[in-house]
């Protein structure tokens, strides 16, 4: 973070804004925040509370707010609103990867697993949290797909469709979203990394909503 924040300022940045996954998931926040001391430009730092396209999509509001000729200040209100306003909606096979790293309960992972039950999960003030427990996996990929048509509503939204190591599941919600959101201005369909999914495990299937 220092050298990035150091070629910013050598490529003339009088401000950075440095957006950045929840710090309930990992360090990287905390490490911007130190960096940030000893940078040669103000910097802001912020926790979106969010991942992937989720993050993704604070980044672009900032970068479009700056594009204009916002302040620092702007850049921050445009990622925070995106943030604020975004949902984040995911289906895995098993809570059990989930378990092993950390990000849910041992109680709740088992939960699962005893009663045979498919999560429905969501991100809720940066943190994983269980949505719904819906007994087959089709029907929690349907009940997925509900709730992203029910959160974007209208109005006009960005939606993002991820997984892990099941593309034709991607594929047959973005196109079912495609239909089903008469608002939608763009839509984005990618594979996890190697960070996200292994905290996940294959079998992902995750759906980003962002109001515009």
């Amino acid at each position: 973070f220092v050298r990035a924040y150091q070629a910013a300022a050598d490529a003339g940045a009088a401000g950075i804004v440095s957006l950045h996954l929840s710090a309930e998931f990992s360090g990287t926040y905390d490490a911007a925040v130190v960096a940030s001391r000893s940078a040669p430009v103000p910097v802001r730092v912020v926790d979106t509370g969010m991942v992937a396209m989720a993050l993704g999509f604070c980044a672009l509001a900032a970068a479009e707010a700056a594009e204009a000729g916002g302040s620092v200040d702007e850049a921050v209100a445009a990622a925070e609103k995106r943030a604020a306003d975004m949902a984040a909606y995911f289906y895995v096979d098993t809570l059990d990867y989930l378990r092993r790293g950390g990000r849910i309960g041992a109680a709740q992972a088992l939960l699962g697993s005893a009663l045979a039950v498919k999560p429905l999960l969501t991100l809720d003030g940066g943190r994983i949290e269980m949505l719904e427990k819906v007994r087959t996996a089709s029907k929690a990929i349907a009940r997925l797909e509900e709730l992203a048509v029910e959160r974007a509503g209208s109005g006009s939204v960005d939606v993002a469709v991820h997984h892990l190591a099941a593309p034709e599941r991607a594929d047959k919600l973005a196109q079912r979203l495609r239909e089903r959101i008469p608002g939608l201005v763009e839509l984005h369909v990618s594979e996890v990394g190697a960070v996200i999914g292994a905290h996940t495990g294959p079998g992902l299937l995750a759906a980003v909503v962002s109001p515009r």
